[in-house]
């Protein structure tokens, strides 16, 4: 019987989660630890590692690759898509702009969840009030002084970044319900 030994690359574009099924693999068939690290935005992996061990019998070993994807993108509704799903650096996007696309979305599929879960009084599509229940709900806020005519008062200052933030996260993890974006 010939000792056959199987050798595979994993590759997909960026954080599709790569590195969470060889890990996941290993976990099952070998009943070991992760070997390849994981991370909530892309980019976690830079170089194909070395070969990972995830199953024995028969030998198989996987590669892990960084993420691949596309030099252009061939619309602003593609990209803004693969932005919400994490596969391009929030930063090179801009949180507010996904924020924005986000609620867009949400609202034109009728997924409403986010109405309850920022206890809105009815779906919105103003950004700006959505986010500034975000803030005000997770004491994301700055109080500072205002000098009137009248004397000082105090006013509260949404985080709107930080708002922008935990609203593109929890769509990530679920937790604005199921939306296809295609």
């Amino acid at each position: 019987m010939e000792n056959l030994e199987y050798c595979l690359m994993v590759i997909g574009i960026p954080n599709v989660g790569k590195s969470s099924l060889i890990n996941a693999m290993r976990r099952l068939h070998l009943k070991k630890g992760k070997a390849s690290k994981v991370g909530g935005e892309p980019g976690i992996t830079k170089t194909v590692l070395c070969r990972i061990q995830v199953c024995e019998k028969p030998p198989v070993f996987l590669l892990d690759t960084p993420g691949v994807s596309s030099p252009r993108v061939e619309s602003w509704d593609v990209g803004l898509k693969l932005a919400l799903c994490g596969t391009i650096l929030d930063h090179l996007v801009g949180e507010d702009i996904i924020a924005d696309y986000l609620l867009y979305i949400l609202n034109k599929h009728q997924k409403f969840s986010y109405v309850e879960k920022y206890e809105l009084v009815e779906p919105c599509d103003d950004l700006q009030t959505v986010l500034k229940r975000i803030a005000v709900q997770l004491g994301k806020t700055q109080k500072v002084k205002a000098i009137t005519g009248v004397g000082d008062i105090s006013i509260l200052i949404p985080n709107y970044s930080a708002a922008a933030y935990h609203f593109i996260r929890a769509f990530r993890r679920g937790e604005l319900g199921q939306v296809m974006l295609d």
